[in-house]
């Protein structure tokens, strides 16, 4: 059975992304499958490490206090969306630190890209 249905122009809509958008900003969502709950936690670290990147280029951050930061707010996000937002039994998904790793470390690398193209587009010619 597929999940895909014709809209109206003729192209196809995927109803289960849809279902899952609505849920991933829905509070208490329900999550039969664990699969999906992880790809939201994974995408939306996607999110923030590029986000943060952008952020801490434009303030400009740099070094050990710019990278410390990131993993805090990286980790405090998805561990208060877990607990307060989405009220998800851990231990479901094998224990918080199981769903705190989930795309932690591709979302670093988005960080480190965006954070250094960013800083040194803008800042890069202060140290000359």
């Amino acid at each position: 059975m597929s999940n895909k249905n014709k809209t109206s122009d003729g192209g196809i809509k995927n109803k289960s992304s849809e279902t899952l958008w609505k849920k991933a900003f829905t509070a208490n969502a329900d999550w039969p499958d664990k699969e999906e709950f992880l790809d939201v936690i994974y995408w939306m670290r996607q999110a923030i490490g590029i986000v943060l990147g952008l952020c801490w280029g434009l303030l400009p951050l740099k070094g050990f206090i710019g990278l410390l930061l990131f993993v805090v707010v990286n980790a405090a996000v998805v561990f208060i969306y877990v607990n307060n937002f989405q009220n998800v039994d851990e231990e479901e998904y094998g224990g918080m630190w199981e769903i705190t790793k989930e795309g932690f470390m591709t979302s670093f690398a988005g960080f480190l890209v965006t954070w250094i193209i960013t800083y040194t587009g803008l800042h890069g010619n202060e140290n000359l």
